[in-house]
């Protein structure tokens, strides 16, 4: 019997005759004898090249219950080595009898004592027994996803049963309508929408299924009912989130007969009740704008709901539709990229893709270059061409409506009984955001899974201020690590950043608006963010950091030191800049903007390094 103290695993090799051992066969595995596959044995430290197998038809001999058998390969285990001994490897050994003979298998003995008759029936009624356990099962754990539902949408957005609309004859109805770079496609034309985004399994599965919300609930039934249908004004407003007040914008949504008059900017609603959270002339005004800062807010335009007794109060219809419509702004601060996504693209997102593309937008403020920009997200979200606000001057009719958008704090999109009942996640919206662009990479490259492969790095650099002065050498020291690195700066092509972003494993930049691209990359690479001086940990946490971690991203983050800022170029050391930085905070946005933001950094690329090996480190995860 031959001792091993070490064992190794080896692979492919052929052993030769001439070199033998006594061995036991502890755990075996014989492969059919048709199929080529690579032989593995352990060989021990004392040199045991061979077990007496024959060269070119590689055999062993292999014991079971049912005797001997034989085939191209198997596990062979040198008795003796003690790192072996748990109770998978340490079986008492018999030795194997002639290798001619067989043993007929207890089963098959068992079996052949039982009467055939008795034999059929245990049969059936075990196929029985396993069927019901399967349906059972399978109910029990079925989950409703609201991103994958298609067929109870349909329901949801039909028009009510007997509502007391005045005739539509002759009224045009709204067709399904594509717009590809200006040019219209007929409804019998165009492709069939797909029912959801994602079309891949979930990354992270919800414990429990998703729940609609009361107000949800109410809505549905009143579409779905026979009788008269009541009208409904729901109002989200006044609410507070602790810290981030422009959180919770006012939203309203209406169910019933909605006419929407764009040139006087007001959505009449039929209301006989008269109930609703109305002023004393019946009116309700909002400025559609999903981020609530008192500052913006003027700009946008106030769009009224208008209370009225019955239809005949009510403007005629010049077209009727037959989706709900959701009215919003793209004011403010679009045209920056974080805002086009946490004011408006997010906020829209949740919103509206449970409608999986049959709701109508229209856009107050329009911007034509914003429109255009991001047709790709807003064809994916509605089925429908987008309506100016401002130009149209035709009455519009809908079953239903939504004047403002819900939204969460920037980048995040957390639980919310009645602003997110569907539970969307950012997850959600990254895989939302790859369907639209054709996004290919769900996942990073992981260490090791090819030979050669280096992990792709985007470096994005920035030319107006927090510039990354030594770019270059940090590009070198990335490439010396083993990164294949890229440095682009992100531009007005969204689709063609979101494809240099996706292709990446780990995405590097200073803080910034660039820094939103994350939202393009797989889910699980690594955001590195290099945060500049000034106390810049609650703003570098909310805006980026937090949000990575919700998109499922590994983080990583640099705090420069008070050496590696161009700050201390312009104020001395003994100044409140370095000694008490919060000083800055407590001047408000005036102060961060005109010292925080305009400094730019040269990080020192010895103690740079170890944050770039713990990127590299948690590629391998």
């Amino acid at each position: 019997m031959a001792s091993a103290s070490a064992l190794s695993h080896l692979v492919g090799l052929a052993p030769s005759p001439a070199n033998t051992a006594s061995i036991e066969i502890a755990a075996v595995a014989p492969v059919p004898a048709k199929r080529e596959v690579a032989v593995w044995w352990w060989r021990s430290a004392d040199d045991i090249s061979g077990v007496a197998f024959s060269v070119g038809l590689v055999s062993c001999a292999v014991r079971g219950r049912e005797g001997i058998g034989r085939g191209r390969a198997c596990w062979v285990w040198v008795s003796g080595d003690p790192s072996m001994a748990s109770t998978a490897y340490t079986r008492p050994s018999k030795p194997p009898g002639p290798v001619g003979e067989r043993r007929q298998p207890r089963l098959a003995k068992e079996l052949g004592r039982i009467e055939p008759k008795k034999l059929g029936i245990g049969l059936v009624a075990g196929c029985c027994l396993a069927l019901l356990t399967y349906i059972s099962f399978a109910r029990l754990f079925a989950i409703y996803s609201p991103v994958f539902e298609s067929s109870s949408l349909v329901v949801k957005n039909a028009p009510p049963a007997s509502m007391t609309v005045p005739s539509t004859d002759g009224v045009p109805v709204q067709e399904k309508i594509l717009v590809d770079e200006g040019k219209e496609i007929a409804k019998d034309e165009a492709e069939p929408k797909e029912p959801s985004f994602p079309e891949e399994a979930k990354i992270e599965d919800k414990e429990e299924p998703f729940q609609q919300s009361e107000k949800e609930v109410a809505v549905v039934a009143k579409l779905d009912g026979g009788g008269t249908t009541e009208a409904k004004i729901t109002c989200d407003e006044n609410a507070v989130d602790e810290g981030f007040p422009y959180a919770r914008p006012s939203v309203c949504e209406l169910t019933g007969d909605v006419r929407i008059s764009p040139t006087e900017k007001t959505m009449f609603f039929v209301n006989p009740s008269g109930a609703g959270p109305f002023d004393e002339n019946g009116e309700k005004k909002i400025r559609p704008y999903a981020r609530k800062d008192t500052f913006l807010l003027p700009g946008v335009v106030e769009v009224t709901i208008k209370s009225l007794p019955s239809g005949s109060a009510a403007p005629e219809c010049a077209r009727r539709h037959e989706v709900p419509a959701v009215v919003f702004s793209t004011a403010g601060y679009t045209d920056n990229f974080f805002h086009d996504n946490t004011d408006v693209m997010i906020p829209l997102f949740l919103s509206t893709a449970h409608f999986a593309g049959e709701v109508q937008f229209l856009i107050t403020n329009f911007k034509p270059w914003w429109v255009k920009k991001y047709a790709p997200l807003l064809k994916k979200l509605s089925n429908y061409e987008v309506i100016n606000f401002e130009k149209e001057e035709a009455v519009h009719c809908f079953p239903g409506g939504q004047l403002g958008l819900y939204r969460d704090r920037d980048l995040i999109i957390g639980p919310h009984p009645t602003r997110n009942p569907r539970n969307y996640t950012m997850v959600d919206y990254n895989r939302f955001l790859r369907r639209a662009y054709g996004l290919p990479r769900d996942v990073p490259a992981v260490l090791g899974e090819k030979t050669g492969t280096r992990p792709k790095m985007l470096m994005i650099e920035r030319k107006g201020t927090r510039k990354l002065l030594n770019l270059h050498a940090v590009a070198a020291l990335c490439e010396q690590l083993g990164f294949d690195v890229t440095v682009s700066e992100a531009g007005g092509d969204v689709r063609g950043f979101a494809e240099k972003v996706n292709s990446a494993d780990v995405l590097l930049a200073v803080h910034g608006a660039g820094m939103t691209n994350q939202i393009f990359l797989p889910t699980g690479a690594v955001l590195v963010q290099i945060v500049p001086w000034g106390k810049m940990d609650w703003m570098a946490t909310n805006f980026y950091g937090q949000p990575a971690r919700d998109m499922q991203l590994r983080y990583v983050e640099y705090y420069v030191s008070e050496e590696e800022t161009t700050l201390k170029h312009k104020y001395p050391r003994d100044h409140y800049v370095f000694k008490d930085p919060m000083a800055i905070h407590a001047q408000g946005w005036p102060g961060i903007a005109e010292i925080i933001m305009k400094q730019d950094v040269e990080v020192n690329v010895t103690r740079f390094k170890p944050f770039l090996l713990q990127a590299l480190d948690q590629l391998q995860d």
